[in-house]
């Protein structure tokens, strides 16, 4: 079974950064992509972005030329840089990948952490 572990949540000022990491872990053949969501209190969850093959990457646009995404193919591993953090960015953010198990693919969740962002 696969898992994904997020960290790197957590508390700043507004104009402040923060690193997401999510790691994967368990039995796959590979994953061709990964990338991270985010859900607000009261709100649906949200794509942020995404990367796939390892350099080709999508953002949302309220995030572009902030957040980068990025891979560690050896690891397993998506990151989220996150600069300029503003007090939207406030929601918890859940690390997705889609998991080549076989002949199928997965659809996974990790659990989220949460990154609050005060003025």
């Amino acid at each position: 079974q696969v898992q994904l572990k997020e960290s790197g949540g957590g508390s700043v000022q507004a104009g402040g950064s923060l690193r997401l990491s999510c790691a994967a872990s368990g039995r796959f053949f590979n994953i061709p992509t990964m990338g991270w969501y985010r859900q607000a209190p009261g709100k649906q969850r949200e794509f942020v972005a995404l990367i796939s093959g390892g350099v080709n990457t999508n953002y949302t646009d309220s995030v572009k030329g902030r957040f980068t995404i990025s891979k560690d193919n050896a690891k397993d591993t998506v990151y989220l840089q996150m600069d300029s953090l503003k007090p939207e960015d406030t929601a918890v953010y859940y690390c997705h990948a889609v998991v080549r198990g076989g002949a199928n693919l997965n659809n996974i969740w990790g659990q989220g952490t949460p990154v609050t962002v005060s003025k």
